[in-house]
């Protein structure tokens, strides 16, 4: 547990960490978005531990396995250490509904409770709307829409 004074930067998977081509789950296929580690630099340096949230569905619908997912993660994470950054943790959903499966809050919590995070000085970021309402539904203080461009949120860091 990171202590209950922690905040969290939670980023979706696919379509904001990388390049959305659908089930992705081979690195060779991973292309990470531009601009996303010095983002991430960013936050850490604001103090925030990074946590992915993930709905991998293309595990039940038998696209990829349980292991394919946990290499590709292992690996994902391998690059973001390399690059000066590090993943306090990944959570996901494998299911296609469920109190994980966003927009419902469920991997929010989970984060929640094993880190110590507080929700309120935490920061969600997802390329989709189930992304922003899972980020509200759990108390995330703020939480934005990825749009492709990681430079146009980099003042949510600034002091005000």
């Amino acid at each position: 547990m990171e202590g209950a004074n922690t905040k969290a930067l939670f980023l979706d998977r696919d379509g904001t960490i990388n390049v959305d081509y659908g089930y992705v789950y081979q690195p060779e296929k991973f292309v990470f978005t531009d601009g996303l580690f010095d983002f991430c630099r960013k936050a850490q340096d604001a103090g925030y531990a990074i946590v992915v949230i993930t709905n991998q569905s293309g595990i039940v619908r038998g696209y990829y396995t349980e292991d394919d997912y946990r290499r590709l993660t292992d690996w994902m994470c391998a690059e973001f250490e390399r690059r000066g950054v590090r993943i306090l943790d990944v959570l996901h959903c494998p299911l296609l509904d469920g109190p994980d499966r966003k927009p419902e809050p469920g991997l929010f919590i989970k984060a929640r409770d094993r880190h110590g995070i507080d929700m309120a000085a935490s920061i969600s970021i997802g390329d989709k709307q189930r992304d922003v309402e899972a980020g509200q539904r759990a108390g995330v203080g703020r939480n934005l829409l990825y749009e492709g461009d990681w430079k146009a949120l980099q003042h949510i860091f600034e002091p005000e």
